[in-house]
């Protein structure tokens, strides 16, 4: 029976789904095994790796001067039939931890078999509930999705790569260093436009303003944690003087009743301005008095205390902890992940036919295109601005403008061009963004990427790149950004 066949289905696929848990957790037991032997680093480790750069002569010199460079950033891409329920994630963080709770096996039979219990019981109840919800998922769902793995995995094990990576480092050159950043996380979700219908400049500030939320209800627990940690009196140990005054200059700034007045730490300058620091953060969220104006504030209120530590013994006495906060701020900043953008350069063409109240835009020969584009990008007006077909295209960079003041440029990633052809796909997005005001110093503040997808616009692609390179507009715009150019090839996903 159908029916039959349907429950067959899911119950091979929660089996296979537990034994890739199982696995995972198993993957963590044999790290564990290796680092325990102290012999021989694990095979494709970072300590595995750095010694293999070491044998082919790359040295610590060299390899100091490359890290800067790197930038690894994984993106999670728009698929709403991924955006499985919350609850149901949560329940399988449960399966992992009773089994990693006893990965060595320690555990005592009593502790075991209530461990065995937590697992039966999540397993049950992930079998008792369906994995998406009634309705069709939407991008509130996906962003929701994606929250999960940023605010409850990556933003937790962040810190721990970047010490991982610096302890390698030290076993292998035998000498400890200071890394750049290098990861940075992306999201299509809520940005990708050509993928879902319903995607626009609404989504965008959603998808922005639910991270944003995410960030800041992480920050205020870590900053909850550190008081617990910071807790140095003045009567035992010193403090840089710019702690004091940063204190007495939020005392000004923040509201009566914003932060409590607590008599009895007024001999713990750090929890004092950890409590303050959390004042503004609440302020933040409400957009109130003594709001952080932007992450970078944040992040030198962090680097303050870490300069005092650092001057008044504190390596052992909370630094760690503090430092982990700021891999956290410098990565995340206050949007999570940078929303990169994606249309369909068709739907370019549509909006630019009745800006440009030409009708047949989009089948002109290419230069004429361009020679017109250059026009609009250098200020030419476009006879009908308000072209109703076109308001939905124009509001995308109108946002994009708009929450780049308050989150910061990282907070979005590149605008992406499904469907490139030619050169005046690019300098459309240009076009589009001027017209629409999303200018900064008399410059587009986006990242172009023509994405090429077809095999006959995958072959053309050099050439269109050349052309792209050559044309005098684009690349002042190019120089604007710094040089750098993103290309996408072939399907998306890939």
């Amino acid at each position: 029976a159908l029916g039959d066949a349907e429950a067959l289905v899911r119950a091979f696929a929660a089996y296979f789904g537990a034994t890739n848990v199982a696995e995972r957790v198993h993957r963590i037991r044999r790290r564990r095994d290796y680092q325990r032997k102290g012999s021989a680093p694990q095979p494709g480790s970072l300590e595995s790796v750095l010694l293999e750069l070491r044998a082919d002569g790359v040295g610590l010199a060299e390899l100091q001067a490359l890290l800067p460079r790197m930038c690894v950033e994984p993106v999670f891409t728009a698929h709403p039939t991924e955006a499985v329920r919350r609850a149901l994630l949560l329940k399988e963080r449960t399966i992992v931890e009773r089994l990693v709770a006893d990965i060595d096996r320690t555990r005592t039979p009593p502790e075991r078999g209530a461990d065995d219990s937590r697992i039966r019981q999540s397993l049950t109840t992930t079998w008792q509930t369906t994995e998406v919800p009634p309705h069709k998922p939407t991008v509130a769902d996906e962003v929701e999705h994606i929250g999960f793995y940023l605010s409850s995995v990556l933003y937790r094990v962040l810190p721990v790569f970047y010490e991982a990576f610096v302890d390698a480092i030290e076993a292998v050159y035998g000498e400890r260093i200071d890394l750049p950043p290098l990861l940075r996380f992306g999201t299509w979700v809520g940005g990708d436009m050509d993928g879902n219908p319903n995607v626009g400049a609404t989504t965008v500030r959603d998808a922005l303003a639910a991270q944003r939320a995410l960030a800041l209800a992480c920050y205020q627990s870590d900053l909850r944690a550190l008081g617990d940690i910071l807790t140095q009196s003045e009567e035992r140990t010193g403090f840089d003087a710019g702690i004091k005054a940063r204190t007495d200059e939020y005392k000004s700034l923040l509201p009566d009743g914003v932060v409590r007045a607590r008599p009895r730490l007024a001999d713990m300058p750090y929890r004092q301005l950890l409590g303050q620091m959390r004042g503004r953060l609440t302020a933040t969220v409400a957009g109130g008095i003594g709001a952080y104006p932007d992450a970078e504030a944040f992040i030198a209120d962090l680097d303050l205390i870490d300069a005092s530590l650092a001057h008044h013994r504190g390596d052992q006495a909370g630094r760690f902890a503090l430092q982990r906060v700021l891999w956290r701020a410098r990565t995340f900043g206050f949007h999570m992940a940078a929303l990169d953008l994606r249309q369909d350069s068709a739907a370019h063409d549509d909006a630019l036919a009745a800006l440009d109240d030409r009708a047949d835009w989009a089948t002109q020969p290419v230069p004429a295109r361009v020679e017109r584009l250059h026009a609009l990008i250098e200020g030419a007006p476009a006879p009908s601005p308000n072209a109703p077909s076109a308001v939905s295209t124009l509001a995308v960079f109108r946002t994009v403008h708009e929450l780049r003041r308050t989150l910061g440029e990282h907070a979005f990633g590149p605008y992406i061009i499904s469907m490139s052809r030619s050169e005046a796909d690019a300098l459309a997005v240009l076009a589009l963004a001027r017209i629409a005001g999303c200018v900064d110093d008399d410059a587009v503040p986006l990242d172009v990427a023509p994405l090429f997808e077809t095999v006959d616009d995958l072959q053309a692609a050099p050439d269109v790149m050349r052309a792209l390179f050559a044309d005098p507009v684009y690349r002042r715009h190019l120089a604007a950004r710094g040089d750098r150019q993103t290309v996408m090839l072939g399907y998306s996903d890939s």
